[in-house]
């Protein structure tokens, strides 16, 4: 293994593409442990290999190839999470009584994000804050906590209450 490290740490990418092989199924249920379902765990694959043939110069010590990579592949199925997380939170505004904002073609990104904002500023600013943090900037829950110098669980309760506000604020104003 060390020599196939040395060599792909040269540029070789049959040497990288060797390693990766002999832990592939490894790799895989990592990710779909993760991302739990096919595809998305073989974007997350494709996506690490991508960050370990960029970086893998970086490595320090071969025989921590496969705790390296395999760190790398958390990460990325990570911020895919993240990233799902955001989408769900503007699905929730396709729902009803959400449906309105959006025309039935195309989305119209720029307005519903005005919209989005105009919405939080109707609620209080440590619930928006969060609102923000989580979802448009990607903090997990723990970062949040330390920036607003608050337990996790006042971040989940600021959350979780911003976003039934936000939904009732919507429908009131579409049926009121």
């Amino acid at each position: 293994m060390h020599r196939l490290v040395k060599k792909a740490k040269r540029g070789n990418k049959r040497a990288l593409v060797k390693l990766i092989n002999e832990e592939r199924d490894a790799f895989y249920r990592l990710a779909f442990s993760y991302m739990k379902n096919e595809q998305d765990a073989m974007d997350a694959l494709e996506n690490m290999i991508v960050q370990v043939y960029q970086h893998i110069d970086q490595l320090r010590q071969e025989e921590l190839f496969y705790s390296w990579s395999k760190t790398i592949l958390v990460n990325e199925c990570k911020r895919e999470l993240k990233k799902s997380s955001r989408e769900i939170l503007v699905e929730s505004f396709d729902t009803p009584p959400f449906k309105h904002m959006h025309s039935k073609n195309e989305i119209d990104h720029a307005d519903q994000q005005m919209e989005i904002e105009r919405l939080l500023s109707k609620i209080s600013r440590p619930q928006a804050d969060a609102i923000r943090l989580k979802y448009f900037h990607d903090l997990d829950l723990a970062t949040i906590a330390d920036i607003e110098h608050v337990p996790v669980g006042t971040v989940k309760s600021r959350i979780s209450t911003g976003l039934k506000k936000l939904r009732s604020l919507e429908g009131g104003e579409k049926h009121g």
